[in-house]
């Protein structure tokens, strides 16, 4: 090959890498007149087109095909360095695209959880609430995910709520929706649900028909799955939990109950005191279907009474035919040195946590929210274990 053309062709190669492709068009031309031989009958070749002003575009073919075998020398090269061969031709024209039968592959991104704030408004009546929905792709979009609802006891607020128990943690994992209303100071100056008022304690009315509103609404807006849908509670929380259970079996699929009282344990304020001591832990007897029901309570809680979380086990386990069945009993210790006595009810979809030496807090929670207990058993994680078990049916 001509020398010259040698020289314009490597370094119309080295301009093309570099990406300056004006400086590489102008070799390419450049070589092009270089390696045309002068015609047989002795007329001199054509003379070269002048360089291309600034602002110009040359329209150039540079086809780039990645080298599946580099030398060892450009297979040494950092991460961030691209190594190409490159091959130089000479202008063709515009190129057509080639239509092909390949399926065209879209990446499923999922969309980004959500931690929103909201209110709700229903018989006269305001609610605000925080609803966390996981990270989803769309592909799982397409299936409705499971739903729980959390209240909280008094003096706790939603974030403070979902902060302790962690549900959101699991709610990410195992991609479930998760909503937390507020209870205000208006509606009782320690913001406890009203569990101990008769008139929060009957389906179609108060706090209950309000919560159950609240739910059919972010069911409607959201893909839930309405044979998993649950609640859950702690203390007064925990009463209201058990109402709901009770008054909308329709809608709940299972129950759980952390360190509450059953329905009916009280009709006003005394009657409450009385009950949380212990003195009048009895529930009223069911008058529907009873729900499956997880229960926690510590066997040291001074707030309220562990013969309340007795009470309710009784009461489920009577509604479901389960008071003749041999309980399974199991001892063990968490895994922050908590006993713990496991009694399960099969035939009545019933369990029984009893939690030896602790307090007035959710088991096992973290010690970013109040009332809990960090070393104990993992309740939110056994809960959701208990409510994916128990579909309703």
């Amino acid at each position: 090959m001509n020398p010259v053309l040698q020289r314009l062709m490597n370094e119309a190669t080295r301009l093309t890498r570099s990406g300056n492709l004006q400086a590489a068009t102008a070799a390419i031309q450049r070589a092009l007149h270089i390696g045309k031989a002068r015609p047989a009958n002795g007329e001199a070749p054509p003379r070269p087109p002048a360089p291309a002003a600034d602002g110009d575009v040359i329209e150039v073919e540079v086809r780039v095909i990645v080298d599946p075998h580099p030398p060892a020398a450009f297979a040494r090269a950092q991460p961030a360095e691209v190594v190409e061969a490159v091959e130089i031709v000479e202008p063709a024209g515009i190129v057509e695209p080639v239509e092909t039968d390949e399926p065209v592959i879209v990446h499923d991104v999922p969309e980004p959880e959500q931690w929103t704030d909201g209110r709700f408004a229903h018989g006269g009546r305001t609610l605000a609430y925080k609803l966390y929905l996981p990270p989803r792709t769309a592909a799982a979009a397409a299936r409705p995910m499971p739903l729980v609802l959390m209240l909280h006891g008094c003096t706790q607020n939603p974030a403070d709520f979902a902060a302790g128990t962690r549900m959101n943690d699991l709610a990410r994992a195992q991609g479930f929706a998760v909503i937390y209303p507020a209870q205000t100071q208006r509606e009782n100056a320690q913001g406890c649900w009203n569990w101990f008022k008769t008139q929060h304690q009957q389906r179609g009315r108060g706090e209950p028909a309000l919560l159950a509103a609240l739910v059919q609404t972010v069911m409607a807006d959201h893909a839930i799955d309405p044979a998993r849908v649950y609640v859950a509670g702690l203390s007064a929380g925990g009463a209201m939990a058990d109402i709901l259970g009770r008054a909308y079996p329709d809608i709940f699929a299972a129950v759980g109950v952390h360190s509450g009282l059953p329905m009916g344990a009280a009709s006003d304020l005394m009657t409450a005191l009385a009950a949380m001591g212990g003195r009048a832990a009895t529930a009223s007897p069911h008058d529907g279907k009873a729900l499956p029901v997880i229960v926690f309570h510590g066997d040291a809680d001074s707030t309220v009474h562990a013969s309340n979380g007795a009470a309710i086990v009784a009461a489920a386990r009577g509604a479901r035919n389960g008071t003749s069945a041999a309980p399974q009993v199991t001892q063990g210790q968490s895994a922050g040195n908590q006993r713990f006595t496991r009694t399960t009810y099969p035939t009545a979809a019933v369990e029984h946590w009893q939690l030896h030496g602790a307090g007035h807090a959710w088991a096992g929670g973290s010690r970013s929210g109040s009332f809990t207990d960090p070393n104990g058993v993992d309740a939110s994680a056994e809960m959701l274990r208990f409510f994916l078990a128990h579909p309703r049916r």
